[in-house]
C-alpha cells in the first residue's frame, strides 16, 4: 500500500519541491524562521505537490492506461479505486497546505504554495497537456512557484537571488522534461499527447533542448553577481556544462539511451547547483 501511495502522490517530485522551497529560505535574506516555521512550509510544500500529482493521476488514468511508462499506477491497475473521495482528499491537502502557511507564515507563501499546486493540477494537466506543445514550458512554473513559496517565508518582497533561482527552475523543466519525452517518444505518440518530439521529430526537439538549456545555465550563474559566491558559482557551471553536453550529444544521435542521461543530467544539474547554494550559505554565513 505504501509503495501505491507513494506512486500515486508523486513523491519523489514533491521531495523534489519542498528541497527547493528550503534552499530558497535558506539563501534569502531576511528574518530567521523557527523550527515549527521550516516544518509548516516544508510539509505546506510536500502536501500541496503531492495533492496536485495524485489529481494528475486521477484524470489521466485512460492515458495513463495506454502508455508503457505509467501504466502500472495505482489507478489503472486497480490497486487503489477511483473514486471522489480521492479529490476531496486532494482539494484537503491543498487547503490546509495554505491555510496553514497563511497562519503560521504569511499569506504570500500561501499564494505561492496554491499556485504551485494550481499550475501543475489545472494549468498543465487539465488545460494545456492534451492541446499543445507548450504544456511543460507553461504548466512547469509550479517548481518555479516552490522557489517562491521558500523565500516569500523569509521576506515577501522580491529579491534578486530567489528569483532567479525560480527562472532557473522554470527554464530546467522543458530542458528536464522534453529529454524525458525523447526518450519515450513513442509512449506519448501512441496516445496523441503533442510533446515536442512528437511535434516536430526528436532531433529538433533536441535542438530545442540545447537552446532552453543554454538560457537555464546563464540564469543559473547570474546569482553570483548578487552575491552568491565562486561556491555556488562551482555548483552551477559544473552541473550546467555537463547538462549541456548531454544536450549536445542528443542532437548527434537523439536515441532514447542517449537521451535519457541528458534526462539524468538534469536531476545532476539541479542538485549540484542547489548543494552549491546550500553549501554558500552554510560556510559564508558560518
Amino acid at each position: 500500500m505504501i509503495r501505491h501511495l507513494v506512486n500515486l502522490f508523486k513523491f519523489r517530485i514533491g521531495v523534489m519541491m519542498m528541497i527547493t522551497a528550503l534552499v530558497a529560505m535558506m539563501i534569502t535574506p531576511g528574518r530567521s524562521l523557527g523550527f515549527l516555521e521550516i516544518l509548516v512550509l516544508a510539509l505546506a510544500v510536500l502536501a500541496s505537490a503531492a495533492a496536485a500529482g495524485a489529481f494528475n493521476q486521477y484524470y489521466e488514468t485512460d492515458l495513463d492506461a495506454r502508455m508503457e511508462r505509467t501504466k502500472d499506477r495505482p489507478f489503472v491497475t486497480g490497486e487503489l479505486h477511483k473514486s471522489p473521495l480521492w479529490l476531496l482528499l486532494i482539494v484537503s491537502l491543498v487547503l490546509v497546505s495554505a491555510i496553514a502557511a497563511t497562519l503560521v507564515l504569511n499569506v504570500a507563501t500561501a499564494v505561492w504554495i496554491f499556485l504551485g499546486a494550481f499550475f501543475y493540477a489545472i494549468v498543465y494537466t487539465v488545460w494545456l497537456k492534451r492541446r499543445t506543445w507548450m504544456n511543460i514550458v507553461i504548466g512547469g512554473a509550479s517548481g518555479s512557484f516552490a522557489v517562491l513559496a521558500g523565500a516569500a517565508a523569509v521576506s515577501p518582497q522580491m529579491q534578486a537571488v530567489p528569483v532567479l533561482l525560480a527562472l532557473v527552475l522554470f527554464f530546467w523543466t522543458p530542458s528536464h522534461f522534453w529529454s524525458l519525452a525523447i526518450a519515450r517518444h513513442d509512449d506519448y505518440a501512441s496516445v496523441g499527447i503533442p510533446m515536442l518530439p512528437v511535434v516536430m521529430g526528436d532531433q529538433r526537439a533536441a535542438k530545442v533542448v540545447l537552446a532552453n538549456t543554454l538560457v537555464l545555465v546563464g540564469f543559473s550563474i547570474m546569482p553570483f553577481f548578487f552575491g552568491m559566491s565562486w561556491i555556488y558559482l562551482a555548483g552551477a557551471v559544473s552541473g550546467g556544462g555537463y547538462f549541456i553536453y548531454t544536450n549536445v550529444q542528443m542532437i548527434k544521435n537523439p536515441e532514447s539511451k542517449v537521451a535519457m542521461k541528458s534526462f539524468m543530467a538534469s536531476l545532476l544539474q539541479l542538485v549540484l547547483l542547489l548543494s552549491g547554494a546550500v553549501l554558500d550559505h552554510l560556510i559564508l554565513s558560518g
